[in-house]
């Protein structure tokens, strides 16, 4: 009996002893199934590479900051509005912004075309007054603002200084010396034998003073001459009918068309009309047109 008792016993810590193996086998088996593949040509450690957590989630892999209390996402930041014109551009649409500027009198001079300093001076003063970044650069949210204060500005609006470009020439003004000149573009064109030697912009006489169309000649020439009917200077005068001359004009200069003459053809720069002057002679052609 003891024998057999001892046979049992025996039996029964051989199959504890198998058991323990085959669970010895399957806890490797399980952590070789979870080891990380090794790559070609690594330096060989270990077969097995077991990692374990830090105790504590990376800041990578926890909640971002950006979701937390009083701090705006990165997503959700607002762009830079986007800037449209600045200084030394020019343009068509420069005149515009310089006329709007002008409606509500943050600008005086001009237009001009030309985004020059008087104009970013301009700009900084409206944004400062609405509470925008004071950059003195046209952007979109500026731009926009200023749509909202002003209207359309108009032809004459924008160039209230001149520098508006000039309408082809009258057929009358395609042969010989001629003083020819554009109601409808407001440009005087120099011309000998059709070719255009000098163009300026030009100012006419009101609705009750209008200057007169028709094709006239250059009767008398005053340097310095000073009207007598006005008492106004109208120097580097060029007579072409009756009272009615070509002429510098200060006022023009400093006003633009927002005045007019009492009938003369005013032109603002002096040495521009300085050099017609100096070139145009008693006799020569005068086309006024539209």
């Amino acid at each position: 009996m003891r024998t057999r008792g001892m046979g049992m016993g025996g039996v029964r810590g051989a199959g504890v002893r198998r058991a323990t193996a085959v669970l010895a086998s399957g806890a490797v088996l399980s952590v070789l199934c979870g080891c990380t593949v090794q790559a070609p040509g690594e330096e060989r450690r270990s077969p097995v590479r077991i990692e374990l957590p830090s105790g504590g989630p990376s800041p990578k892999s926890g909640a971002p900051d950006d979701d937390k209390p009083g701090r705006a996402s990165t997503p959700g930041t607002p762009a830079t509005p986007a800037v449209l014109w600045q200084r030394g551009d020019e343009g068509r649409d420069i005149r515009e912004l310089q006329a709007r500027l002008r409606q509500i009198a943050w600008l005086f001079d001009g237009p001009t075309g030309t985004y020059d300093d008087l104009t970013e001076r301009a700009v900084r003063g409206f944004q400062g007054k609405r509470g925008l970044p004071r950059t003195g650069r046209t952007d979109e949210v500026t731009w926009q603002r200023l749509l909202r204060m002003t209207r359309e500005p108009g032809k004459w609006d924008l160039y209230l200084m001149g520098g508006q470009p000039a309408d082809a020439p009258d057929a009358r003004c395609l042969s010989g010396r001629v003083v020819c000149i554009s109601k409808s573009s407001r440009t005087l064109r120099w011309m000998a034998d059709g070719r255009t030697l000098l163009t300026v912009p030009v100012r006419f006489g009101s609705q009750y003073t209008p200057t007169r169309e028709g094709v006239f000649r250059v009767y008398w020439k005053s340097r310095h001459h000073v009207s007598t009917l006005y008492d106004s200077p109208m120097p580097y005068a060029m007579f072409f009918s009756g009272g009615q001359a070509v002429h510098h004009s200060s006022d023009f200069a400093a006003t633009g068309y927002a005045g007019a003459s009492h009938g003369c053809v005013n032109v603002a720069d002096e040495r521009a009309i300085k050099e017609m002057f100096a070139q145009v002679r008693t006799g020569d052609k005068v086309v006024v047109h539209w």
